[in-house]
């Protein structure tokens, strides 16, 4: 009779597992979006998108984990092509002086930009970055032309062997040449550049610990550590490392982000009260019931001392299934694709003419 029991146990937690791995694929909730906005399909089958990156107001660049590819489409005739194939694992996208960058599993390779629109001419900036539980992720390009990549970590928490895992890479787009940047970033998946105040990136912390640790927020200060893997629960922020100035729930990896413009319809604070950043959460297997699966809007204000920031961080929309790449359009409206279940593409609108620039 004991032994019934603990198999009738033994599978309820093994079809609650499983139901809770692909809730946000099959649940069939429509996601829904704070009052004054709403959220429309733009496009279907796009893969696995994990990059979004627009060339003008109707063409958008979308990386394609699951085919190896950085696919063009049009939002109004969803026409499409492929700019560049054969890639492995891409992620993230960044164009400047004619040229692509784009990072793969651990690689960042450039491109010249031809005259019909092709990625040709590859040049290798930088290779053989260990590639383990996650990956190189997004690249931005600096103001002052320096390319960062995002290098995930290996494994959940050990030491690293190669010093270019779990951390911010700067490299110098002509030669590869190339270093960390800020190191202790376990899997920082995106990041923006805010103009007047410097650079914001999200990164996700190791599982397995129940309430420990939450999502983050960081602001980028060169040459400095951000505590994994030393971040334990009793030191969350060990001696001599960065805090974030913003956190969100543990494990529900906090990851696409961007910079609401000014003139965006959606909420967001005034230049003169600071600024307001936006981001995707994917949602985890690593939590017991669903969470996550939503947008954030990230309140920032700047504070008295030199790269000092304090944040005010709510759900603008939820059911959102498992959103990752996430971007304004030139006219401030906010797309962002869900990576599975064949990819999709959505936009979030005002429902009203004009909307405040800040509420």
């Amino acid at each position: 009779m004991m032994r019934r029991h603990l198999l009738a146990v033994a599978l309820f937690l093994v079809a609650l597992l499983l139901v809770r791995q692909i809730y946000p694929y099959v649940s069939g909730n429509e996601p829904t979006v704070v009052d004054g906005y709403e959220i429309h399909l733009v496009a279907t089958d796009l893969g696995g998108p994990t990059c979004l990156v627009w060339v003008n107001h109707t063409h958008l660049m979308v990386c394609d984990r699951d085919s190896g590819a950085i696919t063009e489409l049009n939002i109004e005739s969803d026409e499409r092509r492929t700019l560049l194939s054969g890639l492995d694992r891409p992620h993230g996208l960044a164009l400047g002086d004619g040229q692509a960058f784009v990072s793969e599993a651990g690689r960042l390779t450039a491109h010249n930009i031809s005259q019909t629109g092709l990625f040709v001419d590859e040049r290798v900036l930088v290779d053989g970055v260990p590639v383990g539980n996650h990956q190189t992720n997004t690249v931005d390009i600096l103001p002052n032309g320096t390319l960062l990549c995002h290098s995930g970590s290996t494994c959940n928490i050990c030491d690293e062997k190669d010093g270019r895992n779990a951390a911010l890479l700067w490299v110098n787009a002509s030669t590869g040449e190339h270093g960390v940047l800020a190191s202790g970033v376990r899997n920082s998946f995106d990041g923006v550049w805010v103009e007047d105040h410097g650079y914001f990136f999200t990164d996700n912390g190791r599982d397995w610990e129940g309430d420990h640790p939450p999502e983050e927020l960081n602001f980028m200060i060169p040459g400095e550590n951000y505590g994994w893997p030393e971040d334990e629960p009793e030191t969350p922020v060990p001696e001599g490392t960065q805090g974030p100035v913003g956190t969100w729930t543990p494990h529900t990896s906090m990851n696409g982000l961007d910079v609401r413009p000014v003139h965006s319809p959606l909420p967001g604070l005034s230049p003169a009260e600071g600024f307001t950043l936006y981001a995707t959460v994917y949602g985890s297997w690593n939590t017991l019931l669903p969470q996550g699966h939503e947008i954030l809007r990230i309140d920032v204000y700047p504070g008295d001392g030199e790269a000092t920031y304090t944040t005010e961080i709510t759900r603008f929309a939820w059911d959102a299934g498992t959103p990752l790449p996430l971007v304004f359009h030139p006219d401030g409206t906010l797309y962002y694709a869900i990576f599975g279940n064949g990819g999709s593409l959505y936009a979030i609108h005002s429902t009203t003419p004009t909307a405040p620039s800040s509420q």
